[in-house]
């Protein structure tokens, strides 16, 4: 593919993953992709010949990535993995509030809306998921928790971002994503002392 091609194939992709966050999946229809990507009417069915479901998948594995990353950031910037949850909780809260609560958790949309329709996309959501919650875990493991422990706080702690996300969206207020970058950290500072390891 020319690096054309791969610019029109990540702008559409982009495209489709902000429209999920603001009017969700369903909303989301390819001419209104089509129309806010600027791309030519033909490329949505040239890079993605599954059309909708496919952008769809696309735009999940790239939230994937994006979360994805931004642990991999505080993990490394953070001396501790409480702070390190910490600042990747605060992180989000400052995307969700500059975009005006419009912006939220794709991932979470496109599982609520379409996991029991279709089986692609509910996978992608679950790799999606696993890929917040595997290097979460690696953290924790790092600072001492024990590998079955560190799994499970790790889903929890995902789980309850997540939560935290819709309901600050709803009220229009981060408070709810400040309680859980709370609530997380005093988990694992309490994990990590009961231990022995670093916090």
């Amino acid at each position: 593919m020319t690096s054309k091609g791969n610019l029109t194939k990540a702008r559409l992709t982009e495209t489709m993953l902000e429209l999920i966050q603001i009017q969700g999946y369903s909303g989301s229809g390819l001419n209104a992709v089509i129309e806010r990507a600027a791309a030519p009417r033909g490329s949505v069915y040239f890079h993605f010949p599954d059309g909708k479901e496919g952008l769809g998948v696309a735009a999940v594995e790239l939230a994937s990535r994006q979360f994805e990353e931004l642990i991999k950031q505080a993990a490394d910037a953070a001396g501790s993995a409480a702070e390190a949850v910490r600042m990747a909780i605060d992180t989000l809260a400052t995307i969700v509030s500059e975009s005006g609560f419009q912006l939220g958790c794709p991932v979470s949309v496109v599982t609520l809306e379409m996991g029991a329709d279709s089986e692609r996309l509910r996978q992608a959501c679950a790799r999606a998921f696993e890929s917040w919650i595997e290097p979460t875990a690696a953290l924790l493991e790092a600072n001492g928790v024990s590998r079955g422990e560190a799994r499970s706080l790790a889903t929890v702690i995902v789980s309850m971002t997540e939560g935290a996300v819709i309901v600050a969206r709803a009220l229009q207020d981060t408070q709810p994503l400040v309680a859980a970058a709370d609530s997380a950290a005093g988990l694992i500072e309490q994990r990590c002392a009961a231990t022995g390891g670093a916090r």
